[in-house]
């Protein structure tokens, strides 16, 4: 099974930025014990800082993967774009943060992912991006 892991805005400073709140691993070695402990999974990953590279990669996996895993993050409470691109394609969604973001400010609040993800994983720090890959198999 193919399943890529979506991070947008900033993730790529995980293990450096705000670690009473993100922790203090960074996400490509996080990356790697994933794909440790799942080997058979064809399992991938891709992260930017822009909105329309994020778009364009759900649509090049959206109908070829058996799921994507995507933390979109400040953009989960933007991006109507990202929202329909998630709507457009095959592949199912699980949305996840690292942070509980009911516990942050109000803004935060609102996703417009959520509405056509499969489901949606909160708070449980980056345990969260495995318990999503649990999901898919």
């Amino acid at each position: 099974m193919k399943i890529i892991i979506i991070n947008g805005p900033n993730l790529n400073l995980l293990g450096k930025r705000e670690t009473t709140i993100y922790g203090n691993t960074s996400f490509e070695d996080y990356f790697k014990g994933l794909q440790k402990a799942y080997p058979t999974v064809q399992l991938e990953y891709f992260q930017s800082n822009i909105e329309g590279e994020l778009i364009d990669k759900l649509h090049e996996v959206g109908f070829e993967y058996g799921g994507v895993i995507l933390n979109a993050a400040a953009y989960t409470h933007t991006s109507v774009g990202i929202g329909d691109a998630i709507k457009a394609i095959e592949s199912p969604v699980i949305e996840v943060h690292i942070s509980n973001v009911y516990a942050r400010e109000e803004f935060r609040h609102r996703s417009y992912i959520s509405p056509n993800a499969k489901g949606i994983i909160i708070g449980l720090g980056l345990q969260g991006y495995e318990l999503a890959l649990q999901a898919f198999l």
